[in-house]
């Protein structure tokens, strides 16, 4: 199969479902908004008061960005992600459209200023938020890593043409402008997403600090994942210090001028467009480590020949390599933090990588002036290309204890955990259960169970259609996020009606004995149970024991 034709079979899989394709349509929507109002924010800022006036402007925004987002993100697992994510989106295009205002009124550059960081530090909300849900939306594991690529190539697009569409606004308008404009881009992003079902809450509300700090205890006892995290928020050093290379490589070194850094920038980003063709292999992998390794050397091999090889020809293409082997260490590593992390402390943990990646950019731009006074440009550019090949280097045995370990069943959990019957388990058991679940597909026009047989199995709908009927009378149609057949086991009675595939379907089916002790092992799921019996079969009185 040519490369074309899996970009377009990943794309096809993925905007096939209609959650995952609303959310992916306003993910692009957002990373528009968060490129474009960046630039046009530090334009106005070099317009106030020159590079030292510009630098602090990106420092004002990103610090607090960073201390805000380990905490923004208890807001997902402890709410109802779709709803998190709609509230985000609109937040940020409020803080969007409040900067606009002020520029457009020539408002005093402070107010202009303390706005923006406001909406830099909403945004922390989104990647998280959207991170935690989309294994809720999924309907296979490969799907789940089909979406990832898809994020990735967002991303690495809007790199390239987001900073583009602010340049020509700021062309023929003004940085006011460009923020009203993508405020109204990102509203339309809340709106894709609003109607989305999703998930319930994936914890227990707690007291506010004890939430906001389960990311970190997570990290703190797992070092496998900790490494994984510092990884991901490592690159955003190099990233970080990519901004201030640009200026460097192209004047000190290669004689381009101001205008050169633009175009370095752009090779950059193409190269994590390129790299969509390579990201694409990640789809079906049971092990994504090695394609992490790989995106991180590549990394580091491109800027060490950068810097022996330093002419204008070779860092464009280098360059390219880099956001290439970015590219695939972004969509690797979040594939697996979302295979590894468990499910209720899920987005708190993004919500670290978000605030590390936050701290990274600015370390990342302070870090690369004193390489520069200290060893040179040719040498500092090296240096900031073996920081992560050293990491991984240094960290070899925790990412081999992550590549052995069975990927968590993700999709599958997130299917369970949007059922009333399993939410209040934990995520330990619901792990167990995913692990238990078996795939079947069905044609339309399968009777899956039929009324009055025995019953042996639960049922839970991954994808598709259904009819629900009782003595030959139609009562209901349910389809994705909810089960059948739940009666039957509870009660011990033949099945109470006939499931019939009005689709061509796609579930995963739970035995009778791990059901039935899942159930009775946790008070609220038992209630449950016995709710759904009183209102399926009025005349009897369960009795589920806690």
């Amino acid at each position: 199969m040519s490369h074309a034709t899996r970009i377009r079979t990943v794309l096809g899989g993925v905007f096939r479902n209609p959650e995952l394709k609303r959310v992916e349509l306003a993910f692009a929507g957002f990373n528009a908004g968060e490129w474009g109002v960046w630039i046009a924010m530090l334009v106005y800022a070099y317009e106030q008061g020159g590079a030292t006036t510009a630098g602090l402007v990106a420092a004002a925004q990103l610090v607090p960005a960073g201390l805000a987002a380990p905490f923004a993100a208890v807001l997902a697992d402890r709410y109802a992600p779709v709803r998190v994510l709609t509230l985000g989106y609109v937040a940020q295009a409020l803080a969007m459209g409040a900067t606009g205002a002020a520029l457009l009124a020539h408002g005093p550059p402070l107010l202009a200023y303390a706005l923006a960081a406001v909406g830099a530090t909403c945004v922390t909300v989104t990647r998280p938020t959207q991170s935690a849900l989309v294994p809720a939306l999924a309907r296979t594991p490969d799907e789940l890593t089909a979406t990832n690529v898809v994020s990735g190539w967002i991303e690495a697009v809007s790199v390239l043409v987001a900073p583009a569409g602010a340049g020509v606004l700021l062309a023929v308008a003004s940085p006011g402008w460009v923020f009203a404009a993508l405020a109204v881009v990102t509203l339309a992003a809340a709106l894709l997403v609003e109607p989305l079902r999703g998930p319930p809450p994936a914890a227990e509300p707690r007291p506010p600090l004890e939430e906001a700090l389960g990311g970190f205890r997570l990290l703190a006892k797992e070092p496998a994942t900790r490494t994984l995290v510092a990884l991901l928020g490592g690159q955003f050093i190099a990233i970080g210090a990519l901004d201030v290379l640009y200026v460097v490589l192209a004047i000190s070194v290669l004689d381009l001028g101001g205008s050169g850094a633009g175009y370095l920038n752009a090779a950059f980003g193409a190269g994590g467009v390129a790299g969509i063709a390579v990201t694409v292999a990640l789809i079906g992998r049971r092990r994504l480590m090695p394609a992490l390794v790989l995106g991180i050397l590549a990394w580091g091999a491109a800027f060490a020949l950068l810097g022996v090889w330093p002419t204008t020809i070779g860092a464009l293409l280098l360059l390219a390599v880099a956001g290439a082997g970015r590219s695939l260490l972004d969509v690797a590593g979040r594939t697996i933090l979302q295979r590894t992390a468990p499910g209720d402390v899920l987005s708190r943990v993004f919500g670290v990588l978000e605030g590390l990646s936050m701290a990274g950019l600015a370390l990342g731009s302070l870090l690369t002036p004193a390489l520069v006074s200290l060893l040179g440009a040719r040498w500092a550019i090296v240096g900031i290309g073996v920081l992560l090949p050293l990491a991984v280097l240094l960290a070899s045995r925790r990412l081999l204890e992550i590549d052995r370990r069975a990927p968590v069943p993700v999709v599958e959990i997130a299917l369970l955990r949007s059922l009333p019957l399993f939410s209040p388990l934990g995520a330990p058991a619901l792990e167990g259960l995913a692990r238990g679940l078996a795939e079947l597909q069905s044609p339309a026009g399968t009777a899956i169970v039929r009324e009055g047989e025995p019953g042996d199995r639960f049922y839970v709908v991954a994808e598709g259609a259904l009819e629900v009927s009782a003595q030959g009378r139609e009562l209901r149609t349910i389809g994705r996020g909810e089960g059948f057949g739940e009666i039957a086991l509870l009660e011990n009675v033949p099945r109470t009606a006939t499931v019939t595939a009005r689709t061509d379907t796609r579930l995963y089916a739970l035995d009778k004995p791990s059901f039935l002790a899942s159930v009775s092992s946790h008070p609220r799921a038992a209630g449950e149970a016995d709710r759904l019996v009183r209102e399926r079969l009025p005349s009897k009185q369960a009795t589920i024991a806690p």
